[in-house]
């Protein structure tokens, strides 16, 4: 079929390969628009983006569309499509999902944890701390924390939900960052998730979780 990058799909039957290569192309877009290489209101061209990646149209349109549904691009049949901007809306609407999901995973994972897990995790939370004043850094660590609780969730569909909507989380909340006035606030949060992580008590950490939130 083709290739994308050093990823060869030759070897596969011919649907695993259409979703192999719209899944590459998703990620190609995604991440040029995370890195910004494809800024708020510039258009990509599916023939274009085909042409780059030496595949054929059909899987290009299928991410854009997967694309379209996070809402990181609009799509206009028969024409282009244009990136979207991140709005104080779209970041508002971000934080509540991100604090509700993180807050699950928290609840799952944490009572799952063994030893050596949760002294992972408590590094994990130092990482936060450290970042506090830094939006990309604490878009970062945070993401890096719930992946990892996510991942000790022992849920496979919670988990699968969080990777679909990983892209665009941490595309709009990568700036947004914990106003000055409310570290004091949230410095406490994350010492009294550090504790809960340590006592294994999943219905702490989910609350303090929201509460990293705003939720």
């Amino acid at each position: 079929m083709g290739t994308i990058g050093s990823t060869s799909i030759g070897s596969t039957s011919i649907g695993e390969s259409k979703q192999l290569l719209a899944e590459e192309v998703f990620h190609h877009i995604g991440r040029q628009i995370i890195e910004g290489d494809l800024t708020a209101g510039e258009r990509i061209r599916d023939v274009d983006v085909a042409e780059e990646l030496h595949v054929s149209r059909t899987p290009v349109r299928e991410a854009l569309q997967r694309l379209e549904r996070l809402g990181m691009v609009t799509m206009y049949p028969s024409r282009y499509t244009e990136v979207t901007a991140v709005t104080p809306e779209t970041i508002a609407q971000s934080l509540e999902f991100a604090g509700y999901q993180a807050a699950i995973a928290a609840r799952l994972a944490v009572p799952r944890l063994t030893t050596t897990q949760r002294e992972h995790v408590v590094r994990l939370i130092g990482d936060l701390y450290a970042a506090l004043d830094s939006g990309p850094r604490t878009s970062t660590a945070r993401w890096a924390l719930f992946t990892y609780l996510g991942e000790h969730s022992g849920n496979v569909q919670h988990r699968t939900l969080i990777e679909d909507a990983s892209m665009v989380l941490f595309r709009n909340l990568r700036d947004w960052v914990v106003l000055a006035a409310d570290r004091p606030r949230m410095q406490q949060v994350y010492v009294d998730f550090r504790d809960a992580v340590y006592r294994g008590d999943g219905d702490d950490a989910e609350r303090l979780v929201r509460a990293m939130y705003y939720v």
